[in-house]
């Protein structure tokens, strides 16, 4: 039995029913296929996707894995690898370009969260950034400020604002990531958010968001009101 996508019905094919379509159409398994390019002799490029999919259970794991997590799929090498890694950090620039040449909406940004999981791909322990904005919204820097263990982080509202005012920001979001539990925020999260709201506020900056990330998703204070309705304690 033959296994090339070639030899596929045409509006079966991955790539012509991309160039049809458009992208949004493939499942993430299609995609990946158009990414491999071939399958092995056991599967076809679209079966190695799924295969991927199913034993990785999403695309975030994919990304984030080893060469010798990825090897142990017949077809997937060295260079097949790599490939991967230059896909991953061309995703993480384009989203990086985007904020920096257009303004961040306020209340909502699928845009922001795209770029958020970007910058914490592949990160095991618990991790605080801040990402500073100019008066007009876009992107000045994106940094990661302090590192914890898998479900802590301790952070300095002191050492944030000095990083702040060292980019000249006038609005600020910060972000952490929970490397293996959901994105809700804890009392813990909600009483820090109210903290460092009223410590902006002192040094005249703007807090416009708060982001959790996860691999099940993410969390937006902004989005869900609870920037301006936190109140400290």
């Amino acid at each position: 039995m033959n296994f090339s996508i070639k030899h596929w019905p045409e509006q079966e094919r991955p790539r012509e029913r991309l160039l049809a379509q458009g992208a949004q159409s493939l499942s993430d398994a299609e995609l990946l296929a158009i990414f491999l390019r071939s399958g092995s002799q056991q599967h076809s490029a679209v079966e190695l996707g799924r295969l991927l999919i199913q034993h990785f259970g999403s695309l975030n794991p994919i990304l984030d894995a080893q060469l010798d997590d990825l090897s142990q799929f017949h077809g997937i090498g060295a260079s097949k690898y790599a490939q991967l890694m230059a896909v991953k950090e061309l995703g993480r620039r384009y989203v990086t370009q985007q904020l920096r040449q257009t303004a961040l909406p306020l209340g909502t940004s699928r845009q922001l969260l795209d770029f958020l999981r970007f910058e914490f791909l592949g990160e095991t322990q618990e991790i605080f950034g801040a990402l500073c904005l100019d008066a007009h919204l876009r992107k000045i820097s994106f940094k990661k400020l302090f590192f914890g263990s898998l479900n802590a982080c301790g952070i300095s509202i002191n050492q944030l604002l000095r990083h702040a005012i060292s980019q000249h920001a006038t609005s600020l979001v910060i972000a952490h990531n929970h490397p293996f539990g959901r994105p809700e925020p804890s009392p813990a999260d909600l009483q820090l958010t109210a903290q460092i709201q009223q410590a902006c506020s002192l040094v005249e900056i703007r807090l416009i968001d708060h982001c959790i990330v996860s691999a099940e998703g993410c969390f937006s204070f902004a989005e869900h009101r609870l920037i301006s309705a936190v109140k400290s304690e």
